[in-house]
């Protein structure tokens, strides 16, 4: 299957309280959701009853907006796959997008890995974006005692902030300065009773092949500087040139994120050869990667890099630059992998010259 034909998958993630089921409620009955699986944990959690238009016995339930509802399997892969078949078959109507909410408990990690690994549905589904919800009430509080909050957030695209009505204002001041010192580069949206456009969560298009370069470029413009961006947390003071704070955003569980620019060509080969690297090495730390390349082996043809610790999705090529700026931009999320390591292993590994290494977003 051509990648632009590929079934784009939103990942739907949050902790137990954060709101998730309610933003799901939400987005179920929305026309947008027309032509979209939602694969779903329990159907007793959601209240799809008087959306039903027609239900089986395997799980499988169509909504009055056209929506389709699954219940996961044992394994998403069989799941997906089996979506895949029927549809090939015509036994169920036609979808252009799936969403997949995942336990609150979960780690989003491992349903990224099978979307971008597993055999069986890698040439037929492609990863469109990870929305995380995150309580305003609780959030700061789940964000210290549980590592997996910590994970949803930093492998996000976007961020849904759930509870605003609840929230005094200054716990929500610091909830956003957390969030923003775990992933910068995630776009956040207030959310109250789980309303949410479905455009905030649908279609983060990033990693779409047709998208226009133009707004990729953008993207990792933005991305750029917000990852480099000073700041602290609201409630650290810094008491002159001793503060130990950096220029890049940090967190107390060792989440960082910072963004390099090259301004030379990348020999494809070298690149690869330095991800496999990074990824033997530091992969377990190395919560999210991305990256647009100027590949020296097509330089009219910029190439989209992302991955979730040591698992890489395949390449993208974008049709063309869009301007004359074709420098390679590199966005990282990482834990406790200090940005001279990643410099250093780019000039061993990928055979990039160290003055061509830009720490400041321009």
């Amino acid at each position: 299957m051509a990648a632009a034909d590929q079934i784009p998958v939103t990942v739907l993630t949050g902790f137990l309280g954060s709101g998730k089921t309610t933003v799901l409620n939400h987005l179920l009955r929305q026309k947008e959701l027309n032509g979209v699986v939602a694969i779903i944990n329990e159907f007793g959690e959601v209240a799809l009853d008087h959306l039903l238009v027609e239900s089986s016995e395997d799980r499988l339930a169509l909504l009055d907006n056209g929506c389709i509802c699954c219940s996961v399997r044992e394994d998403l892969i069989e799941t997906l796959a089996d979506l895949a078949a029927r549809r090939a078959a015509g036994t169920i109507p036609p979808f252009h997008r799936v969403l997949v909410e995942t336990t609150g408990l979960a780690d989003p990690v491992p349903v990224l890995h099978t979307l971008m690994t597993a055999p069986d549905i890698l040439g037929r589904y492609r990863i469109d974006g990870v929305v995380a919800t995150v309580d305003a009430v609780n959030g700061v509080r789940t964000l210290e005692a549980h590592d997996e909050a910590v994970r949803q957030v930093a492998v996000a695209d976007r961020l849904l902030v759930t509870k605003t009505d609840l929230a005094a204002d200054d716990a929500l001041a610091r909830l956003d300065a957390q969030l923003a010192a775990i992933n910068p580069v995630a776009t956040r949206s207030h959310v109250r009773n789980g309303m949410v456009d479905p455009a905030k969560v649908l279609d983060a298009g990033l990693f779409d092949p047709v998208a226009r370069s133009a707004d990729v470029v953008r993207w990792f413009d933005l991305a750029s500087q917000a990852a480099n961006a000073p700041h602290h947390h609201s409630d650290h003071h810094c008491d002159g040139a001793d503060c130990g704070h950096h220029s890049h955003h940090t967190h107390d569980a060792g989440v960082s994120s910072y963004s390099l620019i090259i301004d030379e060509p990348i020999q494809r080969d070298a690149f690869a050869r330095w991800l496999d690297y990074v990824a033997a090495l530091r992969g377990e730390d190395l919560l999210r990667f991305k990256a647009i390349v100027h590949v020296a082996e097509q330089p009219d043809t910029p190439i989209v890099v992302h991955g979730v610790q040591h698992v890489f999705h395949p390449p993208i090529a974008l049709a063309s630059w869009p301007s004359a700026d074709r420098r390679s931009r590199l966005v990282f999320i990482v834990r406790g992998i200090p940005r001279q390591i990643i410099e250093n292993t780019l000039c061993k590994f990928a055979a990039v010259g160290r003055a061509a290494i830009q720490r400041s977003a321009a």
